[in-house]
């Protein structure tokens, strides 16, 4: 069901998107006619003050009809029905362009009437850049005899550049469609290969919890045999069977919970836990398996806490196993509450390795282990922090690490004021 809404969503965002696309692309098009109108008027006022100014001192007047006519796209041509000399033309038509914006490049022809054919007048360029040489072919209008022909090569070059805004946003919603395509793209590819990693952590795990049980069962069984319990070397290597399959045991069922965890959130058993004693038998329980260790406890108030006993404990052992496996002497951890701002703060401080400050930000992903010098000799799959993180994001705490100086790592639990009281 979740993987149909997923796909729905992904079809309804694509759709959205292209949508959006089209509507623009349509948009730019009517406004790129909308564009080619305004400059046809443009023009089309220009030539007719140019043919107006050509008039001037002569006795006759501005034909009746439409003197200026549109052939073509970029194609206009002026009725004057007056001799006129090209020098004075060529000034008007810039004088009349430049004033009704009309930057672009033009090109004029005048009719020869006494060798019947339209004589090529000049490229004329009203930006800075250096004039083309170059011909274009006027085709001869029949029944006029004295006119001049105008011709915009870069028409569509100057609308487009006029429309820069319509353009530049087409082409962002156009990178914006083509970065969600990818990131959809690749979201599926990293789920597949996640469903993927699940699925074969979950047979693999599985694959060896049968012969570890069988192995578990034999060396239990092997080690109350009176043979092995009479010869001392004998039977420290059956313990340290037993001890070596429990962890392993251990490191298993911790993975097997991580992948469980990925599809499913945590199902919470909340009860009231009184934060003092709780410590205090975690520290007991950590400084018997852990003979080295040092645990200092301080909290100058008691508190009382609604949580899930069960993941709030193997939390705090997780923390403390870090603690001891990346120590290189003697590990101490110091334990520590106190509320501020009106939230209740657990510190877990010791005096390990730490982690480089640029690589904290990473501290809580799945599998990730610091390169130290312990990280190669201890056991381990990156899991128990991020099973740590999973734990306070289902009790909707926060949980932060800090690098201490000049060694070691500070562990902050932040909890809301809703979630602990004072005893």
């Amino acid at each position: 069901m979740k993987k149909n809404k997923l796909n729905i969503l992904i079809l309804l965002g694509l759709v959205a998107t292209v949508g959006i696309l089209i509507a623009q692309l349509l948009w730019t098009r009517e406004a790129f006619q909308i564009q080619e109108k305004k400059f046809s008027q443009k023009v089309h006022i220009a030539l007719l003050e140019v043919v107006k100014k050509l008039y001037q001192g002569t006795n006759r007047e501005v034909p009746a009809d439409q003197p200026v006519k549109k052939i073509s796209n970029d194609y206009y041509i002026a009725n004057v029905e007056n001799d006129f000399a090209p020098d004075i033309l060529e000034h008007y038509l810039k004088e009349e362009f430049t004033r009704f914006s009309i930057t672009t490049d033009f090109e004029y022809a005048m009719y020869n009437c006494q060798s019947d054919e339209m004589v090529y007048g000049k490229y004329i360029t009203l930006s800075n850049s250096t004039p083309e040489d170059k011909s274009i072919h006027f085709p001869k209008h029949k029944d006029l005899v004295y006119y001049f022909a105008i011709r915009f090569p870069k028409e569509t070059t100057f609308l487009l550049g006029s429309m820069r805004f319509w353009l530049v946003l087409t082409l962002m919603l156009l990178f914006i469609l083509i970065i969600y395509v990818y990131s959809i793209y690749t979201l599926l590819q990293q789920k597949k290969y996640s469903e993927l990693q699940r699925d074969f952590v979950n047979n693999m795990t599985h694959e060896f919890k049968t012969p570890l049980s069988s192995i578990l069962l034999a060396s239990n069984y092997l080690s109350k045999q009176g043979v092995i319990q009479e010869d001392a070397k004998l039977n420290q290597y059956t313990q340290i069977i037993m001890q070596q399959g429990q962890k392993l045991n251990q490191h298993i069922e911790r993975v097997l919970n991580v992948a469980k965890s990925d599809d499913t959130t945590f199902k919470l058993q909340c009860e009231t836990i009184y934060l003092n004693d709780f410590f205090a038998e975690i520290i007991q329980n950590a400084t018997a398996k852990y003979e080295n260790l040092e645990i200092n406890f301080q909290s100058e108030t008691a508190y009382t806490l609604e949580a899930d006993r069960f993941h709030l404990t193997n939390l705090c052992y997780n923390l403390i196993d870090n603690s001891v496996k990346y120590c290189e002497q003697h590990p101490k951890i110091q334990i520590s509450m106190e509320c501020i701002s009106g939230k209740l703060k657990i510190k877990f401080q010791d005096n390990g390795l730490g982690v480089d400050k640029k690589n904290l930000p990473f501290l809580f992903e799945k599998f990730y282990r610091e390169k130290n010098q312990l990280s190669h000799a201890t056991n381990g799959f990156g899991l128990g922090l991020f099973y740590v993180k999973r734990v306070i994001e289902a009790h909707q705490w926060s949980i932060e690490a800090q690098a201490n100086s000049p060694k070691g790592l500070t562990i902050e639990i932040r909890i809301p004021k809703k979630y602990y009281g004072e005893v």
